[in-house]
């Protein structure tokens, strides 16, 4: 073979039938049933990121419907119509590229070539490429002909940016979702195209590609095409790593491991040593932010925590990286904002949700003092034994918050109520009121002497002074917003917050 007829992998190991279709099952499945159930949409709309198979789909299913002995999803290798429409040479399957014909004067014309008859061909299929550049005017000029095309004519519209399609155009197709292929089927054609062409490669660097080509098989073509002319027949990781500025799987679990750990200076000298050696930051980026991924999914499945890093800190440290994509990507130092961007992910990492800080605590409360108690029979734990008359052990002086501090409290909240201070007595009982207290107070129960959790009346008058000290606004939004009742914290065991 010539060097003036060489054509790249890429184009040489394009798919000649819809089983050489790799990661695209769904699509391959739903084209088969439409052809051999005879259910042939007029307009097809295929989505999806570079590289995943739109076009080469589009001109297999040209191929299907136009062989010579009927529409089917398996074409022999030996037919002549077949062949032309793969080489681009029939007549009678027109590829338009939308980026180069958007005017509305060129879908007019198109519009009118579409009332003759195709000469050699059962249908006339129409693949207008990158269809998203089409002009709203091309647009609208179309979108008669789209819903009520001649019975022969067929549109296979291909794009990559879906949103920039008119609904009024999506509305008129069958779209189809072409997916990112996953990196091990990619890993699994390239060592294909490798063993047939003769050429040694080591795993790593096949799954180094795979990584980079971020599952377009195209681009993990034309990397490996790359590699060949860089390595000859031979072809190692680090030749990979060197020619396209990466980092080695296992320097990036390293560095996730500092991050996890937090130190500092470690994380500072893998970014000097990944600036000399000329390293793509943004590349790092997004392979430490896979590791975080593969090591979240590992947690979950475990159910607890590896390699001291909960699913929790994974989580956060994961928004962090996302949050940073674009500063190392489009900042003017990607050194500096790669530094800064695992600084934020390490803090983020060591930070912890109100909620989780809540729980934590709430499991050291007794449930009986969790439970929120009625408006008219407000309780407080007494401090004195109502059976034997003697003081109870108080809690530590220090506390969180101080006496009689007034709390809004939702429901469900934990509530720990101030009493009234009692006047104790003589009386056998050892407890005694003044009447006009009783006749301030709300209706109130005495609980029975028990010796488990001893407790007394809480003078509901004092709260209501303190409800009235708040300002208007803070209590409106209270009980508006909130549905709060209030209550007062006597004394917290500050050791518990800890």
């Amino acid at each position: 073979m010539s060097k003036n007829a060489y054509q790249v992998i890429a184009r040489r190991w394009r798919p000649k039938q819809f089983s050489e279709l790799v990661g695209q099952d769904h699509v391959v499945q739903t084209l088969g049933n439409a052809i051999k159930m005879g259910r042939i949409a007029h307009a097809y709309l295929f989505v999806g990121p570079r590289g995943t198979g739109k076009t080469t789909s589009a001109r297999l299913f040209a191929k299907s419907l136009n062989w010579e002995d009927g529409p089917t999803l398996e074409v022999p290798e030996d037919s002549d119509i077949g062949n032309a429409i793969m080489a681009g040479r029939c007549l009678d399957v027109i590829e338009i590229d939308g980026a180069s014909n958007n005017s509305v004067d060129q879908v007019r014309d198109l519009r009118d070539e579409c009332q003759y008859a195709p000469t050699q061909c059962r249908f006339k299929i129409y693949v207008i490429d990158e269809v998203h550049m089409l002009s709203q005017q091309a647009f609208n000029a179309l979108l008669k002909t789209l819903e009520e095309p001649p019975s022969h004519v067929k549109f296979v519209f291909a794009t990559t940016e879906s949103h920039k399609v008119l609904p009024t155009i999506v509305s008129r197709c069958q779209r189809f979702e072409f997916r990112s292929i996953p990196a091990p089927l990619i890993v699994s054609k390239l060592e294909e195209i490798c063993k047939v062409e003769s050429i040694e490669v080591e795993l790593e660097a096949i799954e180094a590609i795979a990584r980079m080509a971020m599952g377009g098989m195209r681009d993990a073509q034309s990397i490996l095409d790359q590699m060949i002319s860089f390595c000859g027949k031979t072809i190692s990781q680090a030749d990979v790593l060197e020619v396209y500025g990466l980092a080695s799987k296992e320097r990036i679990q390293i560095l996730a491991q500092y991050v996890i750990d937090g130190d500092y200076n470690s994380i500072i000298q893998y970014t000097d040593s990944f600036s000399t050696e000329g390293l793509d930051f943004y590349r790092a980026l997004l392979d430490l932010s896979d590791t975080f991924r593969e090591l979240l999914l590992d947690t979950l499945r475990s159910k607890g925590e590896t390699v001291n890093c909960s699913a929790e800190q994974c989580v956060r440290i994961l928004d962090s990286l996302r949050q940073g994509e674009d500063l190392v990507r489009m900042g003017l130092s990607e050194k500096t904002n790669f530094e800064v961007t695992l600084f934020r992910a390490v803090q983020s990492g060591r930070s912890r949700s109100i909620d989780h800080v809540i729980r934590k605590i709430s499991g050291l409360i007794p449930e009986d003092v969790k439970k929120k108690p009625k408006l008219n029979q407000v309780e407080s734990a007494s401090q004195y034994n109502v059976s034997t008359a003697e003081p109870v052990e108080e809690l530590p002086k220090q506390s969180i918050v101080g006496e009689s501090t007034l709390v809004a409290a939702g429901a469900g909240d934990l509530e720990l109520n101030e009493s009234a201070p009692l006047s104790m007595g003589d009386t056998p009982d050892g407890v005694v009121q003044k009447e006009e207290e009783v006749d301030n107070a709300f209706e109130t129960e005495i609980p029975q002497p028990s010796k488990e959790k001893p407790r007394q009346i809480v003078d509901r008058e004092k709260i209501e002074e303190k409800i009235a000290e708040l300002p208007d606004g803070i209590k409106d939004i209270l009980k508006d917003k909130f549905q709060a009742d209030f209550v007062s914290i006597e004394k917290i065991d500050e050791s518990k917050l800890i």
